[in-house]
C-alpha cells in the first residue's frame, strides 16, 4: 500500500519527476519545488522556498492570485480550476514568459496549514510545432490556389473569387464581368524556341495582365496559355475598356528567348457578364465563345458576348 511507503520515497520520486512540481501554502508561499520546476523557472530551490508565488506569475495575474486562493478557502466550495488541466504561463527568472499546461490540486490541511500543489508541463516545443504546422498548412493552402509557373491564382482560386464577387454584387447590385484571354500562336513559340521560351512568355504575359488591370481586378491562369480575368464593378462596356488596356500592355511586352531572340506576343480576349446567382460555368462558356470569335476575327482583339435577351 502507498500509505505504508516511507515518505522519503515519494519525495525522491517527485524530485526526479519529468513534470515540474510545486507546492504552496495557504498564504501562497512556495514550500517545495522539484528539479524540473527549478529548470523550468530558472531558479534554484533555495531562491524560492518561503518566497511568494507571485514572482513566478505573469504580470496580469500576480496581484490577483492570492485573492483567488483566499476566496476559495473562505467559500469552501468546489473550484472550477482545481483538478483540471488548463493552459497557463509562468515567468522565468530572466523575465520571459513560458507557456505551460498545468493541473492544480488541493492537498488539504496538514498540521493546521492548507496546501496546494501543481504539476506543470512545458509546452514551448508543442506550441512551436503547432505554429510550424499552421505555417506549413497556410503555405500548402496558398500553393493549392496558386499557379507555380506564373505566380498567378489558379482556376480554383479564380472560381472562388468569382463566387465571392457574385455574393457582393447580389447585395449592392453592381455589375461583374468575366474574361478569358488566350495567347495567340503560342504553340509556334514552343515549337520554334522551346518550352523554356514558352514558360518565359507565360510569365511575362501574367505580369502584364496583373499590372495593366485595376487593383480590384483579378487575373488567373486557367491552364496552358489560357488566363481568366475578373472585373468587379465593371459592366461589359467598362470591362471592354480595361481589357483593351490589358491587350495593349501584352502587345508591348518583349520577352527574350534563351537564344537571345526578342519575342513579341499578343492575346485575344473574350468577355461575358456574370449576373448575381448566375452560373459561373455558363458565363465562362459565353466568354469562351467570345474569345473564339476574337480568334477568328484576326486575333489580338477583345470581343464581348452579346447582351443577354431581356
Amino acid at each position: 500500500m502507498t500509505d505504508a511507503l516511507p515518505a522519503i520515497l515519494l519525495s525522491r520520486l517527485l524530485d526526479d519527476a519529468m513534470d515540474a512540481v510545486i507546492i504552496i501554502d495557504e498564504r501562497c508561499r512556495i514550500r517545495y519545488l522539484n528539479g524540473a520546476m527549478q529548470t523550468l523557472s530558472g531558479y534554484a530551490a533555495g531562491e524560492l522556498l518561503g518566497e511568494g508565488l507571485d514572482g513566478l506569475l505573469p504580470d496580469s495575474l500576480d496581484a490577483r492570485h492570492g485573492g483567488y486562493v483566499r476566496d476559495y478557502l473562505i467559500a469552501q466550495r468546489a473550484s472550477s480550476v482545481l483538478g483540471k488541466v488548463r493552459t497557463f504561463a509562468i515567468r522565468h527568472r530572466d523575465g520571459h514568459t513560458i507557456p505551460i499546461e498545468m493541473k492544480s490540486v488541493d492537498l488539504g490541511v496538514i498540521a493546521g496549514k492548507h496546501y496546494f500543489g501543481a504539476f506543470m508541463l512545458d509546452v514551448r516545443a508543442q506550441r512551436a510545432m503547432e505554429e510550424k504546422n499552421a505555417d506549413l498548412l497556410a503555405l500548402l493552402e496558398r500553393q493549392a490556389l496558386c499557379d507555380a509557373l506564373t505566380g498567378l491564382p489558379n482556376r480554383r482560386a479564380f472560381e472562388a473569387a468569382a463566387a465571392q464577387a457574385q455574393a457582393r454584387i447580389a447585395r449592392n447590385a453592381a455589375p461583374l464581368t468575366l474574361g478569358v484571354a488566350d495567347i495567340d500562336h503560342f504553340k509556334s513559340i514552343n515549337d520554334q524556341h522551346g518550352h523554356a521560351a514558352g514558360d518565359a512568355v507565360l510569365r511575362a504575359v501574367a505580369q502584364a495582365l496583373g499590372d495593366a488591370g485595376r487593383l480590384t481586378d483579378m487575373a488567373a491562369r486557367l491552364g496552358g496559355e489560357e488566363f481568366g480575368l475578373l472585373f468587379p464593378d465593371a459592366s461589359l462596356e467598362q470591362a471592354l475598356q480595361i481589357a483593351e488596356r490589358v491587350r495593349r500592355a501584352v502587345a508591348a511586352t518583349v520577352t527574350t528567348a534563351p537564344d537571345g531572340a526578342p519575342l513579341h506576343v499578343t492575346i485575344s480576349i473574350g468577355l461575358a457578364p456574370l449576373a448575381p446567382g448566375g452560373s459561373f460555368d455558363a458565363a465562362l462558356s459565353e466568354a469562351d465563345k467570345a474569345l473564339y470569335r476574337a480568334k477568328h476575327a484576326g486575333r489580338d482583339r477583345v470581343v464581348a458576348a452579346p447582351a443577354p435577351a431581356q
